[in-house]
């Protein structure tokens, strides 16, 4: 690559991070969301630090009160769960690294020999599993007491108030002051799958309608395999979201109570319906081309799919709908989604008969696979946990 094109192709990364950048302030300022909460998280982290600095600096004049701000900025973690276990391993791991340093310069009177002898401990202790990310202060409080000279008995107890100090202020402020909840991170997760299941489904049937390729196909199996990170994701912010309400004073706090989220039965049929959209993708894929593995469907049979491939389509919309606050589980437009979706897919069998051998597999793994999102759809169904029904409506 020559100077100049490095020089545009840097200049092209700085722009694009300038916008991305940008666009997260926007976000952050239009309204509610991942960038806010990340803005309010940093703010309350940097007046926590603020406050520490304020107490154990200027007003205690602590000998090294650098350790109370330090403790405090850390522990303004992402949950308030988080933010007390955190602050308890820094505690011990801070006290731990504290006294050995202490012992090590004691023990040998030199601060390079300490280091040496104390330096190998503390970084094991620091990968112990059970500190986490809060290991790595063993090693760093030892360099800070080492490197000042503070290790009287004095000066230890004076390491441990200040850490005390800035666990009890970090914890604090995350606690009292706009407490971090993650439930819309889970109802984003939720809205996303019946979302892109609704886009996918109808870009499918927009396509088949048009005559599709193998191109085409093989975009939505791409794009149906991507379900798999969604339901990580999903899982994920449940963790979260059960997570965030451990010793969290917000329930209490906050005037409106948020939503709930739907039972994990939900998330399950959402696992199954990707499955059988990868599935069936894949098969039109298979069928498409120059040189299928599958023979084609004819194109009467083929003409049944888009009817259906709507159908499902309004099924998640409707399902979409009601994860946003704006529909019900049981209401008219899902309910004649799924009728349709019924009678298309009843259309389809019924072609299943009288195709010759070469075509059987590829009619029969539509018309299979098709079944299985109507079932799975049904049990996805928002209506607080009443059994779905066992097969198609009644004509």
């Amino acid at each position: 690559m020559s100077p100049a094109a490095g020089a545009a192709a840097l200049w092209h990364r700085i722009g694009w991070e300038a916008a991305a950048v940008g666009e997260s302030i926007r976000r952050a300022l239009s309204g509610p969301g991942p960038e806010r909460d990340m803005a309010v998280q940093s703010l309350k982290a940097a007046g926590a630090a603020i406050l520490a600095w304020a107490v154990a600096g200027w007003w205690w004049k602590a000998p090294l009160a650098l350790m109370a701000p330090w403790t405090a900025v850390a522990l303004v973690q992402s949950t308030v769960y988080r933010s007390v276990r955190a602050g308890l391993q820094q505690v011990v791991v801070i006290a731990t690294g504290t006294v050995l340093a202490a012992a090590a310069a004691g023990l040998t009177g030199d601060t390079m020999a300490a280091m040496a002898l104390v330096l190998p401990l503390t970084v094991l202790l620091g990968n112990y599993p059970r500190f986490g990310d809060q290991g790595i202060y063993a090693s760093t409080t030892a360099l800070f007491v080492l490197v000042y000279g503070s290790y009287s008995g004095f000066d230890i107890l004076h390491r441990l108030l200040e850490t005390l100090l800035g666990a009890v202020i970090g914890i604090g402020v995350n606690a009292l002051i706009l407490p971090p909840v993650h439930l819309r991170h889970a109802h984003e997760s939720l809205c996303r799958l019946p979302q892109d299941g609704a886009e996918l489904l109808r870009t499918m049937a927009e396509g088949i309608e048009r005559g599709y390729g193998r191109p085409d196909a093989q975009e939505w199996h791409s794009r149906a395999r991507r379900f798999g990170t969604l339901l990580a994701d999903l899982r994920n912010a449940r963790t979260w979201s059960r997570e965030s309400y451990r010793f969290n004073p917000a329930t209490r706090i906050r005037r409106r109570p948020e939503p709930e989220l739907p039972s994990t039965r939900w998330d399950a049929a959402w696992e199954r319906v990707a499955d059988h959209l990868t599935a069936l993708t894949g098969m039109l894929a298979e069928a498409a081309g120059d040189n299928p593995r599958l023979r084609p469907p004819p194109d009467s049979v083929l003409g049944e799919v888009p009817p259906l491939l709507h159908a499902l389509a309004d099924v998640c919309r409707a399902d979409c709908l009601v994860l946003s606050g704006a529909g019900h589980g049981d209401g008219p437009d899902r309910e004649a989604a799924m009728t349709r979706a019924w009678a298309a897919h009843a259309r389809l069998k019924a072609r299943v008969v009288g195709q010759d051998h070469e075509t059987a597999t590829s009619v029969g793994g539509l018309a299979a696979e098709t079944q299985q999102l109507l079932y799975d759809l049904e049990d996805a169904r928002m209506d607080n946990g009443r059994p779905p029904r066992d097969g198609p409506p009644d004509a």
